[in-house]
């Protein structure tokens, strides 16, 4: 044992052999599929009216009969897998650093509203510190928490004034704190519903909200390992308080908070078997306290919810 550290090859599993090509071939298609909601993003932000699903998601028609197409969609694509991959590359470089054995990120593609459902790491062997938890935990927001700051600001710089666009549109996008700073600053005596974001913002926004989510002190999501490094098995009793929390939060603001609820509640409950129960220091309690900064910049009430509800 060196510096805390515990050794942990002697319970580890043999490790797989890396699957290079998959990862590949998955940051491939998700970068397809980004990239032609980014060109919708465009070409709507262009047009000054709000992105069309059903018409601007013809795309992935329109890619096969002109490539170049895709062009004005790579702003977005490349933010927002830049994002992404800033936070898994945290997650993943404290893996490495404390010997722990991870893979590299997996980047889900799907045609969605943005894309794609995110990125994660696998964590192939044991996490015996609450340190080392710690550490893992929290490298991953605040990578990408300080890599999308700055995309965030070219962004809504680039961002334009047209009266009531985010009205007008299918769905409703609600505003992060961090962001309403920017449009305070950029767009002052602007109304909050008349700010149209740039494709680069909207990009930087989803990863705000990504932020935020992993942020939620519950269960397995990073958040939940801050926590749980800090309080321990209490930390079990508190992960269902918020999960209960995120239910009432369904019925006031947005029915997606339900969904997210039970998927937490049922399949990401579990926290790693700590055999070093050291306390993690005041410096870690200082980067808790940022953590906690960052989530309250990044949360939102009602990120996504339908016109009229």
């Amino acid at each position: 044992m060196d510096g805390g550290l515990w050794d942990a090859s002697a319970i580890e599993r043999a490790r797989p052999k890396p699957r290079y090509w998959l990862h590949a071939l998955l940051l491939l298609l998700t970068l397809v599929t980004t990239t032609v909601v980014g060109a919708g993003l465009a070409h709507s932000f262009a047009e000054s009216r709000p992105f069309d699903f059903d018409t601007d998601l013809l795309g992935y028609v329109q890619m096969w009969h002109d490539p170049f197409y895709l062009l004005d969609g790579l702003p977005f694509s490349l933010t927002l897998l830049g994002i992404l991959l800033a936070h898994e590359m945290g997650h993943y470089l404290a893996a490495r650093y404390y010997q722990v054995d991870a893979t590299l990120p997996f980047f889900i593609p799907a045609p969605t509203l943005i894309g794609t459902l995110g990125a994660f790491i696998r964590i192939r062997s044991a996490i015996l510190s609450k340190r080392i938890l710690f550490d893992i935990g929290i490298a991953g927001p605040l990578a990408g928490f300080a890599l999308l700051v700055w995309p965030l600001a070219a962004g809504m710089s680039l961002s334009k004034v047209v009266p009531g666009i985010a009205t007008r549109g299918e769905l409703i996008f609600g505003t992060p704190l961090i962001v309403r700073l920017f449009e305070w600053i950029l767009f002052p005596g602007a109304g909050v519903a008349d700010i149209y974001l740039h494709p680069v913002a909207r990009a930087a926004w989803v990863g705000v909200l990504a932020t935020a989510l992993n942020l939620l002190p519950i269960g397995q999501l990073d958040g939940g390992h801050i926590l749980y490094a800090f309080l321990g098995e209490r930390t079990r009793i508190l992960s269902r308080v918020f999960i209960l929390l995120l239910v009432l939060m369904g019925f006031f603001f947005a029915w997606s908070w339900i969904f997210w609820a039970a998927v937490l509640f049922f399949f990401g409950m579990r926290h790693p078997v700590i055999v070093d129960p050291s306390p993690v220091g005041s410096t870690r309690t200082r980067l808790a306290v940022l953590a906690l900064l960052v989530l309250l910049l990044s949360f939102i009430p009602a990120p996504i919810r339908t016109a009229g509800l």
